[in-house]
């Protein structure tokens, strides 16, 4: 599905997504990834839901987002509290989505000026 472009354009938006993927400006990515409006988009070494320790979520909470959002794949799973501890002590939200309505979140909060993260699990790095 292709989405509608903004006035968003000097940040990274989700400009798309398709089975297994998803498109930020423009330049398609079929491996799980984290993404911030100010900051190229990183790879992110989940390859599944059950991968995720709480190292990865210590990561991103080095950038300082004021809310993260998780897209979980094709469905909406839930992530244990204990994972996602490095986020909460610092009052850092996290919303879990299935990866369709993350992307369009991501995009709503980084139109709204938020400092958010868009964290999705598509695949392992590089895989292709």
């Amino acid at each position: 599905m292709k989405l509608h472009s903004s006035s968003t354009q000097q940040y990274q938006t989700v400009t798309g997504y398709f089975d297994g993927g998803v498109e930020i400006n423009a330049a398609p990515y079929d491996y799980s990834l984290t993404v911030m409006p100010e900051v190229p988009p990183r790879p992110w070494p989940v390859a599944a839901f059950e991968d995720l320790t709480e190292a990865h979520f210590e990561a991103i909470a080095l950038d300082a987002p004021d809310v993260v959002i998780l897209g979980t794949g094709e469905r909406q799973r839930f992530i244990h509290p204990r994972l996602i501890a490095a986020l909460s002590s610092r009052r850092i939200g996290v919303e879990c989505m299935d990866n369709q309505a993350a992307c369009r979140t991501y995009n709503i909060l980084m139109g709204e000026g938020r400092k958010v993260t868009l964290a999705l699990i598509l695949g392992a790095p590089g895989a292709r």
